[in-house]
């Protein structure tokens, strides 16, 4: 008798990107998207996929440096990715839906460490396309090790906190839902990750209640 094969892997889908800000897209890298729960940044592979589909890091560079990280290095930066994620899911659930104001500033001393870690420099370049062929001036970083990878998410969430109305952030109201987003429609009424997701959950039940009572 033939050995039985194991079930074959599901493919994984793909991360979500429904925060309208880079930085809470980062907290988002970890959902339930159906019934199973999925990090995006369980290695140190799913850390350089999470950060090609955020566009955060150019290809060419996640090249390089996965061919140069040692073994585990890469894997190493995902597990302080996931540290640093968990960490300001803290800061942005404590701070939600109000004003963030000045006094906030001590407790982000973890984020202001690693942006001080950063290498940042401008070129000028040719621009190319358009009508004009031009010179600009561009913003570059240098890529020195793997835990570099860190500084694009880190400047993520600066940027987050520096330039959203934390008012407007806000935690899906799913009851099962981790996934947090920037409410920017105009009456700021959106109370769903999605509304294919815990959107469409939410009427289904509400039907469900519906037909209960009437019997």
């Amino acid at each position: 008798m033939a050995p039985e094969r194991p079930p074959a892997l599901q493919p994984r889908p793909p991360a979500i990107f429904i925060a309208d800000a880079p930085g809470l897209d980062f907290l988002n890298s970890t959902a339930t998207p159906v019934d199973t729960p999925i990090d995006w940044l369980d290695s140190g592979n799913g850390l350089l996929k999470w950060l090609a589909q955020a566009r955060l890091v150019p290809a060419d560079v996640l090249d390089e440096l996965k061919a140069r990280a040692l073994p585990d290095e890469l894997d190493k930066v995902a597990e302080k990715a996931r540290a640093l994620r968990e960490w300001f899911r803290g800061f942005a659930r404590k701070h939600k839906g109000r004003p963030l104001t000045p006094r906030a500033l001590q407790e982000l001393a973890p984020l202001n460490t690693l942006l001080q870690r950063d290498e940042i420099f401008s070129q000028i370049s040719r621009q190319r396309g358009g009508d004009a062929d031009r010179l600009e001036l561009l913003t570059m970083r240098r890529w020195q090790s793997a835990e570099s990878l860190l500084l694009p998410i880190g400047e993520a969430l600066a940027r987050l906190v520096c330039e959203t109305d934390f008012v407007d952030v806000k935690a899906c109201e799913g009851p099962s839902c981790t996934l947090m987003f920037v409410d920017r429609t105009r009456r700021r009424a959106r109370r769903w990750c999605s509304m294919a997701i815990c959107g469409n959950r939410a009427k289904q039940a509400a039907h469900r209640d519906r037909l209960k009572n009437k019997r």
